[in-house]
């Protein structure tokens, strides 16, 4: 990705200036009458999300003002300088005031400068921003590196972005870190213990694989990923409705993510020994899908009754964390785009997340919030878990109540956790439905934000 920052200061980058309803009135009496007149003309009010280009006598652009919120305000978003690229004509620009949070305006900036262009042209805005004094640039541009890493991963359709295209993004990933790569591919998934991701991956003529990568020193403390890389989602025999088939390219957006934050932790030479599992798989239709209420034994051991077949994401990521768990690592993370009740109970630009360790809970929403990278935690319910109880296996993959979706896919992972000194899971979307500022309609980079921060803050 290339950089929206220009790295020496410009003195003749043009001022951006931020105003409220409120505070209008007070800027426009100190711009020259020219200006002051040509805003009048143009109705500007300073409207959240408006932008004025003020012209200097000789036709050039003299500054810029861009409407945000009070702030007040109960609806702010911090992310809405992210707007500025796609509205902005070619040039350099700089903050002639601050924003809300200048760090994190920085960073919607950057982000908003996205665009997915791999199948028809989609040039990236030709703006760039001299970074404010005292923003940590590397930081803001190795996240939005980041973000677009993921986005791109997700946006691109599965005849592209299938398991094998998946391992190759990772394998790119670890050659340029340095790091460790192996992948486990297709009937050697059974031979070496890996049933459930061989079962939903089984009838693709893709084959299913288990990606791992693995950096960093043997000594630090041991983080690892883990996260759900179905790369298409039929629903298997549980068909999905077309509808519902839509957009399930973006069922890796786990995967993509947790790529997304392995990339910013090597970049960062985090003190951490990082280690980031994919079970990559295609839930497709034949004759030899498995089956409602085939009985597989997991990596773990527990047999697994299966419910239903589009509950698969949790079946796959089962055997992952397994392995995962086995090597005890400090802290056990693990993301996918699991449950549609999660979407109705929190949206699509909120996930929640789970977790017993209550210093993990707190510092997990406060870098949250810090990030603009929300995430809203959930409650390991106990007495929803034998709602997972199975007449003839040890489990069954999902309930058939209906209620309480995200919560017993949670608990139902949770049985695969024994051993990590901590676990952290999140049901993300990675998926933004309709375009905001900094977010672009498409593939999202959700969790990875304000997990790497956090990680940052405890290994950095």
């Amino acid at each position: 990705m290339q950089s929206p920052f220009e790295t020496a200061p410009d003195a003749a980058a043009i001022p951006i200036i931020f105003a409220t309803k409120t505070n209008w009135a007070a800027i426009a009496r100190e711009l020259p009458e020219q200006a002051r007149q040509f805003a009048a003309a143009n109705d500007f009010t300073a409207k959240p999300g408006k932008c004025l280009t003020l012209p200097a006598p000789d036709g050039k652009i003299a500054q810029v003002v861009f409407g945000i919120e009070e702030e007040s305000s109960k609806s702010r978003d911090l992310f809405r300088p992210g707007a500025l690229p796609g509205l902005l004509p070619p040039g350099v620009y700089r903050f002639a005031n601050a924003p809300h949070d200048v760090r994190l305006a920085t960073l919607a900036f950057a982000l908003g400068t996205y665009r997915f262009g791999r199948y028809r042209k989609a040039e990236r805005p030709d703006v760039r921003l001299v970074p404010p004094d005292g923003i940590d640039v590397t930081d803001i541009a190795r996240m939005a590196e980041a973000a677009a890493l993921a986005r791109d991963l997700i946006n691109t359709p599965s005849n592209d972005m299938g398991p094998e295209e998946l391992a190759q993004a990772a394998q790119a990933l670890a050659t340029r870190f340095g790091a460790t790569f192996n992948c486990i591919i297709g009937d050697e998934l059974v031979k070496q213990n890996f049933p459930l991701i061989h079962a939903v991956g089984m009838a693709s003529t893709r084959a299913p694989r288990l990606i791992d990568l693995s950096w960093g020193d043997p000594a630090h403390p041991k983080v690892t990923l883990v996260g759900k890389g179905v790369c298409f989602d039929t629903g298997g025999l549980d068909l999905k409705p077309s509808s519902g088939m839509l957009i399930m390219k973006k069922d890796m957006g786990g995967a993509a993510n947790v790529l997304a934050l392995a990339q910013m932790v090597m970049d960062a030479k985090l003190k951490v020994r990082l280690r980031a599992l994919i079970p990559a798989v295609e839930n497709a239709v034949a004759g030899n899908a498995f089956r409602p209420l085939d009985i597989f034994q997991s990596r773990k051991g527990p047999t697994v009754e299966i419910g239903n077949t589009d509950a698969e994401g949790r079946l796959v990521l089962a055997d992952a964390l397994a392995l995962a768990d086995e090597e005890k690592p400090d802290l056990l993370v693990d993301l996918g785009t699991l449950t549609g009740a999660a979407r109705v109970a929190l949206g699509p630009d909120l996930p929640p997340f789970y977790t017993h360790d209550e210093t993990l809970a707190e510092a997990v929403a406060a870098h949250a919030k810090g990030e603009n990278d929300p995430l809203w935690r959930m409650p390991l319910w106990p007495p929803y878990d034998s709602w997972l109880d199975s007449k003839v296996a040890d489990i069954n993959n999902a309930p058939s109540g209906g209620f309480a979706g995200s919560i017993t896919c949670a608990l139902f992972l949770q049985r695969f956790v024994t051993d990590a000194k901590s676990w952290l899971h999140v049901d993300i979307y990675g998926w933004t439905p309709s375009a905001k500022p900094a977010r672009p309609e498409g593939g999202e980079c959700q969790a990875a934000r304000a997990i790497y921060k956090l990680l940052s803050e405890r290994y950095g």
